[in-house]
């Protein structure tokens, strides 16, 4: 296991600042998640961990040691790429050989067969030793690639959305696993991913990148119901959480023509209020609003409602009768409201 700590971290290239003094703290037997569009910096992040790249500023520690000048063969990680980097003329077997037998850490001949033996049990691919990496599918060639990683028991496992290229079923059964073998392993993990269901579901712990920037972290829950600003609000949650910049005037939201009851926030200054789809409620006595569209979900269905000139989205049980037309009235839960400065976009609760 791996204490993994960033201290003002900043990485260029040429006139282009992929990091902007980045400082991160992943605790021993974690598996953290960072979350973050194409182009956030996350996988410059791990290449700087992993020692592919060095930092322009800023320092990287293992284990409380001091590892910004070491190269990657010495810093003992294992990289899970989403390409497979598996050699096609091996067999799995050999492909799960190969990293024990590096000249740096070399191991004996039973030794080998033992944590082979071991990991092909861990994942389920005892039936594939034999047969060649090319004649896998997508996910048996991703699970191999984690036994090269774990294979070796590394000081730290470095994940670069290793999950990307897989079809949605697939990508959902091996969350679960990937997060069942790190609880079992008890192995520091990083994952970055794009994707917001991965790193809620996956996570203790989570951190949102924007542009080279830390933005927030924490754990998903706290991410969830807690965010830091409008574009973590809008960066996590499926659908995303529902912004309406507007202001509060005797103890009511107003957002164009929606009016709906918030206490305890200060009257005319121009806020934005943020709520979960989950904590709109239809019907009854509420502002009037129109339904657009409704996506049946199984259990639950997405309602798209015009207000006015303001979209919003609701979720509601299944069971709910309701088609594109209706005027319902809509309501919320004051309670779980986000007030959002509308100049910076930070949450009042965090110092907006």
């Amino acid at each position: 296991m791996a204490h993994i700590e960033l201290r003002g971290v900043t990485k260029t290239f040429g006139a282009a600042r992929a990091l902007s003094d980045l400082s991160l703290d992943i605790a021993d037997g974690q598996f953290f998640v960072l979350l973050g569009e194409t182009g956030a910096g996350k996988t410059t992040t791990l290449r700087l961990i992993a020692g592919l790249e060095k930092p322009t500023e800023g320092r990287v520690f293992i284990d409380g040691q001091d590892v910004t000048g070491w190269g990657a063969a010495e810093r003992d990680v294992a990289l899970v790429l989403q390409q497979y980097s598996l050699y096609p003329r091996y067999t799995v077997r050999q492909n799960l050989e190969f990293p024990l037998k590096s000249p740096i850490r070399p191991s004996s001949p039973a030794e080998i067969a033992a944590r082979v033996a071991r990991v092909a049990k861990t994942l389920r691919i005892e039936h594939l030793l034999d047969r060649k990496t090319d004649r896998l599918s997508g996910g048996e060639m991703q699970r191999v690639s984690i036994g090269r990683a774990i294979v070796r028991t590394p000081k730290v496992f470095l994940m670069d959305e290793p999950l990307s290229a897989l079809d949605a079923k697939l990508r959902e059964a091996l969350r679960a696993e990937l997060k069942d073998l790190q609880m079992n392993l008890g192995e520091t993990f990083l994952f970055v991913t794009h994707d917001q269901v991965e790193a809620m579901s996956m996570g203790d712990r989570i951190g949102v990148l924007n542009k080279g920037v830390l933005v927030q972290v924490g754990t998903p829950h706290e991410i969830y119901t807690n965010p830091i600003n409008t574009f973590v609000a809008r960066a996590v949650g499926s659908p995303a959480m529902n912004l309406m910049p507007g202001a509060v005037e005797r103890g009511q939201a107003v957002a164009g023509s929606l009016r709906l009851p918030l206490e305890g926030a200060e009257s005319g200054r121009p806020l934005i209020f943020g709520i979960r789809p989950e904590d709109l409620e239809l019907g009854g006595e509420g502002a009037p609003a129109r339904v657009v569209d409704v996506e049946n979900h199984g259990v639950e269905k997405i309602v798209t409602l015009q207000v006015g000139a303001q979209a919003l989205r609701a979720t509601v049980p299944v069971t709910l009768r309701v088609v594109a037309g209706d005027a319902v009235g809509l309501g919320w839960n004051p309670g779980k409201v986000v007030l959002f400065d509308q100049a910076t976009g930070r949450s009042l609760r965090h110092g907006g």
